[in-house]
């Protein structure tokens, strides 16, 4: 990967340590998420067979206590990636400057190196694939389970990893699109199904990538630490990269669909076909994962100043959804609702002695909690893009929903981060990576079977029951700490305290912008 030597005369010594330090960690950190998939049969369950040519590729190396290995060479990567992270941005607030040229052109080989090798840290990507598989032989995932398929004998059904096995499709039509053409590619192999979708994420990957340096390539600050934020971060190579999940491909979606918005004054609203763009493009967000609805809200806020540009933005999504759902049917929609009553076990509603058992009494919990966060963040977090008002509204709306609802895994929280990358750095910055890095440390190795961790096992419960919900709880509560204080930059908590209300809101908007 690339170095990140601070350069120009603002780098401190500070500044050159953390700079350097970024680099050993991020660097060593995505060498292991590389290695973890190059050798996936070796520790991962369900063993995948791979084509006999590829890809994907795999080398056939035997590991001495392989999962133990694994997990505690992956438990090194988050934490070692996390703190490669933040010593990154560290640096770039002290003056360090990146070869930007370098760190992209890093990224873009860490992607494609990710692209051709097994999937790893989750077994969803063969799940996709199995979905795919149901719609290629003129069946609907929403109805049929992959045990179903696996009773038939069908190749791939018998691929069917055991824990989604009797649990149809959760994801939008538009998913169920892209795994149906990925099943026509792959033919009767599952590995090169999943290989043809994890292409697809490594497009969009760099798609958001490229997006963001454009975006920022007037702002060297902001552009070095959009690269550390999404680019190089080995907490989202490994959840979206290396184990292919599909929200990759939403966030992609949605974020460039905020992007064709457009700029606009305060008063001024996008022009119709801009509007009509970023509508087709938020539907299709949506039609993958529904969660996505969040980033259409912002651009229905800005859309709002011009009734055409109301009609179009609307008249696109539904243009996306609509047909989509009408052509699975019911099951289709029954399927946006599969998870919402619903809590992952490192839930830090367990800590409150909330019910996390499928029902009303967490759903309103969560839902409240939702509405109270969000309302903070809505009224609170800082202009940071100002001519972009749909961003604002989009990442505050994502934020309070990452941050409190109970079902909850490391790869949802990338629709926040590529929105985040765009802000100015902040206090927000160190509560979002504390989350990815906790939630990513719980569900590694994610494929391999708890049980057989028998050295590990005392430590994984920890993990999964009490570290990583604690954390959760603490970044909830560092989040509502942001909103009630204004004190997003440390440098201007002062001066917003002893500045009037009307005067706080708009030094603190000015100084939030500067960073």
């Amino acid at each position: 990967m690339a170095r990140l030597p601070p350069a120009g005369p603002a780098a401190d010594l500070t500044a050159k340590i953390l700079g350097w330090s970024a680099a050993a960690g991020i660097t060593t950190s995505i060498l292991i998420i590389i290695a973890a998939p190059a050798v996936r049969n070796s520790w991962s369950r369900p063993r995948i067979g791979l084509p006999s040519t590829g890809p994907p590729w795999e080398f056939a190396v035997r590991l001495p206590m392989p999962l133990t290995t694994v997990t505690l060479a992956l438990w090194a990567a988050a934490i070692i990636g996390a703190a490669g992270v933040a010593a990154g941005l560290a640096a770039v607030a002290r003056g360090a400057r990146p070869p930007i040229r370098a760190v992209t052109a890093g990224a873009i080989v860490a992607t494609a190196a990710l692209t051709v090798l097994p999937p790893a840290g989750s077994t969803d990507a063969i799940d996709y694939a199995v979905y795919g598989r149901i719609v290629l032989l003129g069946r609907s995932p929403y109805v049929m389970t992959p045990q179903q398929l696996r009773l038939t004998g069908d190749p791939i059904g018998l691929a069917a990893p055991h824990q989604w096995r009797n649990h149809v499709s959760v994801y939008g039509p538009a998913a169920t699109a892209q795994q149906w053409a990925a099943a026509e590619l792959g033919g009767s192999s599952a590995a090169r199904i999943v290989f043809w979708l994890k292409l697809c994420d490594g497009l969009a990957f760099v798609a958001v990538l490229l997006a963001l340096d454009r975006l920022l390539r007037s702002d060297p600050a902001r552009r070095a630490r959009a690269h550390l934020l999404w680019s190089v971060n080995p907490l989202l190579l490994w959840g979206l990269m290396a184990a292919g999940h599909i929200d990759v491909l939403a966030a992609a979606a949605g974020f460039l669909g905020l992007i064709v918005l457009g700029e606009q004054s305060r008063t001024g609203a996008p022009q119709w076909p801009r509007a009509l763009a970023a509508g087709l493009l938020a539907g299709t967000a949506m039609d993958l994962k529904i969660t996505y609805i969040l980033f259409g809200a912002g651009i229905a806020w800005v859309a709002r100043r011009s009734r055409a540009a109301l009609c179009a933005a609307a008249g696109g999504a539904l243009a996306v959804v609509v047909p989509s759902y009408l052509g699975f049917g019911l099951p289709a929609v029954r399927a946006l609702l599969a998870r919402s009553d619903k809590a992952t076990i490192e839930s830090f509603y367990r800590l409150l002695r909330v019910p996390i058992k499928p029902g009303t009494v967490l759903l309103a919990v969560a839902g409240l909690a939702f509405i109270v966060v969000a309302a903070l963040m809505l009224r609170h977090l800082p202009d940071g893009f100002p001519r972009r008002p749909a961003i604002k509204i989009a990442l505050a709306l994502s934020i309070a929903w990452l941050f409190v609802w109970p079902y909850q895994l490391p790869w949802y929280d990338t629709m926040a981060i590529c929105l985040l990358a765009v802000y100015p750095a902040s206090r927000l910055d160190w509560l979002v990576l504390l989350r990815l890095a906790a939630g990513t440390l719980a569900v590694m190795p994610g494929t391999g079977r708890l049980r057989e961790m028998v050295v590990l096992l005392g430590t994984a419960k920890a993990i999964h029951l009490i570290v990583t919900p604690a954390l959760m709880l603490a970044a909830l509560a560092g989040l509502v700490w942001l909103c009630l204080s204004r004190a997003w930059n440390s440098s201007s908590s002062s001066a917003v305290a002893a500045a009037g209300p009307a005067q706080q809101a708009t030094g603190l908007a000015q100084t939030y912008r500067g960073r």
